[in-house]
């Protein structure tokens, strides 16, 4: 049975050198240290784990089911160990503390208020903010990289804890003198004639919207053009390019301003829902769980609430 509880960080580095390089000599070169030093290292940890942790190929070593394991672990050390850094260099800066929080793309536009108001009640508190897309907010979360982050359906593959802030409504948005927008009756084969506009695939919004038209097209296909950001989306709608569906925190302000109209289809909006949450399998640091409570007090304020069309 594999008793890993001598492991050393020196050990874990040389095995994740040896394995990023291909070879004990090129992992013994990143580390400034000998090829044979490396070699013990690595026989050490092999006997602390019970079993082989690379297999000797032309290619050079490429690491076991074993070893694969060991390495998300190592991963995991070494960014609790940065993030223990910089908790410990905000602390010597008279920081009460630091946090790291993520949120979608589509979140970005409320992100910057919500971080506002939490250091007005928390100035002592250093917050950095990280956006991005699903795809990329959720490797970042496997990587234990953020402490809290705020997205839609959290994913399943991994133990979090999450909590429902508020609705999340997406719409169908135009130019405000499209023919459509007085329409209340549009049907699938109005909307075939039409052009989407698209965030790159892995985003929220994507997937959202190939439901969608699958739904109202039966498997049709439907012209899509791929943007890769929602500002970029929302001004190619307001120039006549196309149709988008979009998060309506994305656009509270162009529709307000009669810059953006939404179409009336049945079944929309498309009602999702926002949610903090954060790994279930690791301890929230202080100034987190402060953040976590403060914004699950405030949530009524911090999302605007849609009327509809």
């Amino acid at each position: 049975m594999a008793d890993l509880r001598d492991v050393t960080l020196r050990q874990l580095r040389a095995f994740t050198a040896t394995a990023r390089r291909g070879s004990v000599t090129a992992a013994a070169q990143d580390l400034l240290v000998t090829p044979p030093a490396i070699t013990a290292q690595l026989k050490n940890l092999e006997a602390l784990a019970g079993a082989p942790l690379f297999d000797r190929t032309l290619k050079g070593f490429t690491p076991t089911s074993v070893g694969e394991e060991l390495l998300l672990t190592a991963a995991d050390i070494e960014q609790q160990i940065l993030r223990l850094g910089q908790r410990i260099e905000a602390l010597k800066s008279g920081a009460r503390g630091q946090l790291v929080f993520a949120v979608v793309s589509s979140a970005k536009y409320l992100a910057p208020n919500m971080v506002a108001r939490f250091q007005d009640r928390h100035p002592d508190v250093r917050v950095k903010l990280v956006i991005g897309n699903r795809s990329e907010v959720v490797r970042g979360l496997e990587e234990n990289r953020f402490d809290l982050l705020v997205m839609g359906r959290p994913p399943t593959h991994l133990p979090v804890s999450s909590v429902v802030l508020a609705d999340h409504p997406h719409v169908l948005i135009a130019r405000p003198d499209h023919p459509l927008v007085d329409d209340w009756d549009i049907l699938a084969d109005d909307l075939l004639r039409e052009r989407f506009l698209a965030r790159e695939a892995g985003s929220e919004t994507r997937a959202i919207l190939e439901r969608f038209l699958e739904q109202m097209g039966g498997g049709r296909d439907f012209q899509v053009i791929e943007m890769g950001t929602n500002e970029t989306i929302k001004q190619a709608v307001m120039a006549g390019l196309g149709l988008a569906i979009i998060s309506v925190h994305t656009c509270f302000a162009e529709l307000a301003e009669g810059k953006l109209a939404t179409l009336k289809v049945r079944g929309l909006p498309l009602v999702r829902q926002w949610r903090l949450l954060h790994r279930e399998d690791r301890r929230l640091a202080p100034s987190a769980v402060l953040m976590k409570a403060f914004v699950y007090e405030q949530r009524q304020a911090l999302f605007p609430r849609y009327e509809g069309n």
